[in-house]
This record gives structure tokens, sequence and C-alpha cells, in this order.
């Protein structure tokens, strides 16, 4: 099948929603700086704050997945931006911590879902030889936002005359969310997942309509038995307890284990890199931290080139490598020339880039269509969790016991990363969906 007018309008359908969504997860750094005498944050309130969409995220993804596989994924796909627009909004009538904490906890409730549905109804429309480079747009997407955000974050804080100029900052993901609700439009279900659920004839009118008579799916497989449980009995598919049954269970571990290690410390430095720089000695902390999520953006585009051009594996443990080595510096000397930690940090950024689009490819290639968004929203679910542990903790360490305590740290996970894929993680380069 080849790529087409349709496929872009998917395209930009998906990378509209990761744009918003990198925009709203990446407005909250600078906002906090902004917000901190406001609210009378202290770094337990910083590092909730800052952690609370990812908590969210946590238990969105890891609970829409299963439901996205029994009701399709065009439902959530459809109707969460608007959501997303609505909860934005109301941040900037925020008038205490905890307000500001449940509307967070609210949005990264949305996000979560947004993240499984989003995920695997591009990865399941995109043509199999332009896959890795169009999920890799949407890793492209989801850093332009975040970098835009911070941006965006900035300008207000430089010209706002007014007071609590952050709440102008959050309000604005509004728009974005509002500009993807009206670009969904028109984007189908799965034909995918129709025909999975046994409703080939829908697929193929779909397919006819939105792309043209010519192009014909593969005929739906016998339907394979559910995946059995430790005990034998059968797990229901799309359910959390078939991605633990035997058949799925080494590739449910390392999918989880994988984006856990590489959102910790991409979330945990890219939230607070501000403060960090400050503590590392750079005395333009801000500029400092544009470049940064600057390089993040520059990182997604460079992994988008080489996603198809590496193996996966090759990929996987490479990045985990690189980012442990050029953050190792960070965490055991002291005293470096303020333009070599800018520098150091940048690259970090970077290579956490460059590798985040494996996060976009990587898990739904893992699992077959039948388990997939359950697959991945667990895989996110594990990430999240991981991402608001690490970004609630480093304030707390870098106060407690200082930034190398903190970058050190950091680094362990990275290592652990590259080991567990290095031993664990299967290769899926050129593999057609389905064939799991």
């Amino acid at each position: 099948m080849p790529f087409g007018r349709f496929h872009l309008h998917v395209a930009v359908a998906g990378s509209g929603g990761q744009f918003s969504d990198g925009y709203i997860l990446g407005i909250i750094g600078i906002a906090l700086t902004s917000a901190t005498d406001d609210l009378a944050l202290n770094a337990v309130w910083l590092g909730l704050l800052g952690a609370a969409s990812l908590a969210g995220l946590f238990f969105g993804s890891l609970f829409s997945g299963a439901l996205i596989d029994r009701i399709g994924r065009h439902p959530i796909f459809a109707f969460d931006m608007p959501l997303l627009a609505a909860l934005s909004l109301a941040q900037f009538w925020t008038a205490a911590a905890w307000q500001l904490l449940l509307l967070r906890l609210l949005l990264g409730l949305v996000l979560g879902a947004d993240y499984a549905a989003s995920k695997t109804l591009v990865s399941e429309l995109a043509p199999r030889k332009s896959r890795g480079r169009m999920m890799s747009v949407l890793a492209i997407a989801w850093a332009a936002g975040y970098t835009i955000a911070y941006l965006v974050g900035y300008l207000i804080a430089q010209t706002a005359s007014g007071d609590r100029p952050w709440t102008w900052m959050l309000a604005s993901s509004a728009v974005p969310a509002l500009l993807v609700a009206a670009a969904r439009l028109g984007v189908p279900e799965s034909p995918r997942w129709l025909i999975a659920k046994g409703r080939a004839q829908e697929a193929a009118a779909m397919i006819a309509a939105k792309i043209g008579p010519h192009v014909t799916l593969p005929t739906a497989p016998a339907p394979a038995p559910a995946p059995a449980t430790s005990s034998g009995a059968p797990a229901e598919s799309g359910s959390l307890r078939a991605l633990f049954a035997p058949a799925l269970r080494s590739r449910t571990v390392i999918a989880c284990v994988f984006y856990l290690c590489h959102i910790m410390p991409y979330f945990a430095l890219s939230t607070f890199s501000p403060r960090i720089l400050a503590s590392l000695g750079v005395h333009n902390a801000y500029f400092g931290g544009a470049v940064y999520n600057l390089l993040l953006l520059v990182g997604a585009v460079v992994g988008m080139s080489v996603i198809d051009r590496l193996t996966r594996r090759r990929f996987l443990v490479g990045s985990f490598a690189v980012a442990a080595v050029l953050l190792l510096p960070l965490g055991i000397l002291h005293d470096l020339p303020i333009t070599l930690v800018i520098v150091l940090f940048a690259a970090l950024a970077f290579a956490l880039s460059a590798a985040d689009t494996l996060a976009f490819v990587y898990p739904q290639e893992l699992f077959p269509t039948r388990m997939r968004a359950t697959g991945v929203g667990a895989a996110v679910a594990a990430s999240r969790i991981g991402a608001s542990i690490s970004t609630f903790l480093l304030p707390v360490v870098v106060e407690s016991f200082g930034i190398r305590t903190a970058m050190t740290g950091l680094v362990l996970v990275l290592a652990a990363g590259a080991l567990a894929c290095y031993r664990y993680a299967p290769e899926t380069s050129g593999l057609k969906l389905g064939s799991q």
C-alpha cells in the first residue's frame, strides 16, 4: 500500500495530538518557575506538580488500553482533544496548589488515553514500508510541542505585564488541542481492528472510500486461541492479564523496561532543565534550557532519519549507552567549565530525543493486533509512573543530596536500560504488523 493523501491526513491528525501532548507536558516546567512565589511552592510541591500529569498518564494509559482494544481506536482518538482543551483552559483560574495538582492529574488521565489510542491507530493505518518514518513524525511533533511550550512560556514571562503570567502559560495549551480536534475530523477506525473483530466488510468499505478500490488488506487469519495464563486458563484478549500470559510476557516486560528507563531521565531532566543548569553553575539557566529544548527537536528529526537505517536493537542499546556516557561527567566531575556543561547537556537532549522515536515505533511492533493498544498502554503506563517518580524525586534529591547524586542516579537508570535491551529485546525491524 503506497503512501498517499489519506496517510498524510492520518499523520497530521496523529502528530498534531502528539504536539498538543508535548505542549501540555512541556509548559509546566517553566510555568512552575513563575508560579513558585504565587503558590508558595516548596521542593515537595514542585515535585508533585511536575509529576502530576505523568502520574495521571500512568492510570490513563494503563486502563484505557484494554478499553481501546474492545471498543476501537477511533472513539478515544476523536473526542479526547476537546476535553484536553477544556481542562487546559481551566488552569487559568487556578488559585491554589491543590487545584493545579487536580487539573494536572486529570490532564494526565486524558493524555494517557490519547497516547494509547493515537499511537495504535496511526501505526495500524500506516503502510508497512513507511511505518517507521510515519511514527517518527509523531516523535518530532511531540518534541516540537515540548520545545515550543518552553519558548512560549519564556516569551510570556518576558512580556506579561500583569500578575500570575504562569496562568496564561498553562491555559495556552488549549489552543493546539482545539486545532488538533478539528484536524482529526474524518479519520476512520483502524481496518486491522475491524478485521480482528470480524468486521471485514466494514474494513474493506473504509479502505475503498479512503484510499481506493485497488488497495486490499490480507484476509483475516483464523482466530488464534487466547493466550493462556500461567495456570493454563485462557486469558481474555485485550486484557491486562493476557499481557503476562507466557506467549507475551517477555515482550511486555521488555516494552515496559525500555520505555521506563528511557523516559525517567528524559522527563526529570526536561521538566527541571533551568533549575538543573543553575545547580551546575550555569548563570543564564533559561538560555541553557532553551538550547536543551531546541536540541530535543533536532534530535527527534535525526531520529526519524535513522530509524529505518539502524536495526531496532542497535538503536535501542546504542542510544542508552550514548546518553549514559554524556550524563556521567555531570554526575561525577566537579567545576566543569560552563560551556562544557551546556554542550554536554545539549548533546544529552539530542541523544534522548533521537531515541524517543523508538518509543513511537518499537512497542507497537511487539504486540499482535488484538493486544496492541493494551500492550502499548501498559508500556506507556510503566514509563509514566517511572517518570512521575523521577520528576518528583529530582528536586528533593538535589535539595537533600546535591545535583551530582541526582545525575549519577539517572546514569544508573540509563545503564540498566542498555543492559536489559542488549539481553532481552527482540529484533522487530521490517516486521509486518499482525505477524507477531
